[in-house]
């Protein structure tokens, strides 16, 4: 008998749940502090923490945050042994701590780790295998360690082959740390605190198919909103000025999981060449195979082929690893030195070449692809039940669910999206929000993700939605939770004022005891716990 690819990864699944209890219970039977290799306990840990770190390097649940010591495949752990379900990691792509991750590392650590101005293969045998995986054109590699570096240089090449300065983005978009990053970022700039958009950076509309801009139906939405950008160049034109990049995330993350409607780019990318421009795409978060039909998300607008391509988070499971790949005509037009001391070094390039091993031998692409789409189907099961769920967009395992008070308005269910993730947490499942007003559930877990740990965590969110409902019409829950929902503080990064314009109906809901108490307001994406073991799901039954 004949056994088919379904078939193979549920039992896969069976069989990796069975060695994940396995190993829970050999943890279970050694104490903690060997387990964890603590050095301090958590209450030392977080006074040190207060006392010598930044104040802006903030804490996910930092009324009481969370002290992971150890991790493996989609699970991490506490102090305590208590496992948690990764929905929302995208840097341990392959899993955490995958064997033969650490042992390619671990190797090479041994023999040599060096700068690139020194002869190397691992640094022309990774860019090999990557270039394997990209159009012809894009053929010339700088190594880096973040995505912010990648970003920073990608704008800077641009700069020195066009001639050009300013740069285009989309609306709600996030690319890096650096100063000029953050200056092109506008799910930055857009900040209290910060001192606004220069006026060389110009903002597109991000084109969102659910949130649209455009009153007309049934039209073309990628042409329509590459039109906009058009339009500005056209202004920008008349003005005297022209662009050296358009920058864009290929799918938007932190504006709320954005999937751009096809043929937008195509679009784009032309009116930018007439405009002097080059197109630079960034892969950083959702690049190697995230989307599961693809390698890079670009690829899903077809035929599209950008200028420049920035790539950084998976690509090393979490050693610090990115890149900058371009065409020639590019690379070659400017004379300037590029060095990077740890760039390329031949440690990080094993890492990167035994993140696409594992890529290939366990085929996370088409595991995504597959776990991917049964967790959509099963989002807009709930959908159904439950008005909250707006919209469901995405693919691959990279997914937003986002909630909403009104379907037909659209008012963001920003409170109650907090209370979500939550309530999740207490049920040791990782999940985060993000978006304009923090109302998109956003799933970005390791690509090892399974079928069991999808119904696990919908299963838990059904629940808390009917929570949450039955707030809403009788002021308790079944869990026995006063009524009311906090709403959270306006200060909160990314939350504009005209996403509050309905709350009275928030305040109905308003005030809601349990772990909501969290201050919001002092992080940028939030996380969740989980229970300690799978289970399968009545909703997809």
């Amino acid at each position: 008998m004949r056994v088919g690819v379904v078939e193979v990864i549920e039992f896969m699944d069976i069989a990796a749940f069975l060695l994940q209890v396995y190993f829970d219970n050999l943890l279970q039977s050694i104490a903690p502090s060997m387990a964890s290799g603590e050095m301090f306990d958590k209450a030392e840990t977080l006074a040190l923490r207060g006392k010598l770190i930044g104040p802006t390097c903030r804490l996910f649940f930092p009324n009481d945050p969370i002290k992971m010591v150890r991790a493996h495949g989609q699970y991490m752990y506490n102090e305590a042994g208590e496992k948690y379900l990764d929905c929302i990691n995208n840097v341990a792509h392959v899993g955490h701590c995958h064997p033969d991750v650490v042992a390619a590392a671990s190797k090479q650590m041994e023999t040599i780790n060096t700068n690139s101005r020194f002869l190397h293969d691992n640094l022309v045998a990774y860019a090999q295998r990557l270039a394997a995986t990209l159009p012809p054109s894009l053929s010339v590699f700088y190594f880096v360690n973040s995505g912010s570096e990648a970003n920073d240089l990608a704008v800077q090449l641009a700069r020195r082959y066009t001639g050009n300065y300013d740069v285009m983005v989309m609306d709600n978009g996030y690319h890096g740390t650096t100063a000029l990053l953050m200056d092109i970022s506008p799910y930055k700039f857009k900040q209290a605190d910060s001192s606004g958009k220069k006026d060389w950076v110009h903002v597109v509309p991000a084109p969102c198919t659910y949130r649209k801009i455009f009153e007309e139906d049934n039209i073309d939405l990628g042409k329509a909103y590459a039109d906009e950008v058009k339009k500005q160049l056209g202004n920008l034109k008349a003005s005297g000025k022209m662009i050296a990049a358009f920058l864009a995330e290929s799918l938007q993350s932190c504006g709320g999981q954005v999937i751009p409607p096809e043929g937008y780019f195509q679009r784009v990318i032309e009116h930018v060449h007439q405009a002097g421009g080059v197109f630079i795409a960034d892969e950083v978060q959702v690049g190697f195979g995230r989307v599961g039909s693809s390698f890079w998300a670009f690829q899903l607008q077809h035929g599209f082929v950008p200028d420049v391509v920035t790539m950084g988070k998976p690509m090393g499971n979490g050693h610090p690893l990115a890149c900058v790949v371009t065409t020639a005509a590019i690379a070659s037009s400017s004379s300037i030195e590029y060095f990077n001391t740890f760039g390329g070094n031949p440690v990080s390039c094993a890492v990167g070449l035994a993140v696409l091993d594992v890529l290939e031998k366990e085929e996370l692409l088409k595991n995504a692809k597959i776990v991917g789409a049964h967790l959509i189907a099963t989002l807009h099961k709930l959908q159904s039940r439950h008005p909250i769920i707006g919209d469901i967009r995405g693919t691959g395992l990279f997914i937003g669910v986002e909630l909403v008070l009104d379907r037909e308005t659209k008012e963001p269910a920003t409170a109650e999206a907090q209370h979500v993730i939550v309530r999740l947490k207490d049920e040791r499942v990782l999940l985060s929000t993000d978006g304009p007003a923090r109302n998109v559930l956003k799933f970005k877990p390791p690509m090892c993700f399974t079928k069991a740990d999808a119904d696990f965590v919908t299963t838990k969110l059904e629940h808390i939605l009917t929570d949450i409902e039955n707030i809403g019409r009788h002021g308790t829950s079944d869990s026995g939770i006063e009524s009311g929902i906090k709403e959270p503080d306006v200060s909160l990064p990314g939350i504009q004022e005209n996403h509050h314009s309905g709350r009275k109906k928030q305040r109905r809901m308003a005030d809601v005891g349990h772990q909501a108490k969290d201050d919001f307001s002092s992080i940028n994406w939030i996380s969740h716990d989980l229970a300690s073991q799978p289970q399968v799901s009545n909703i997809v039954k």
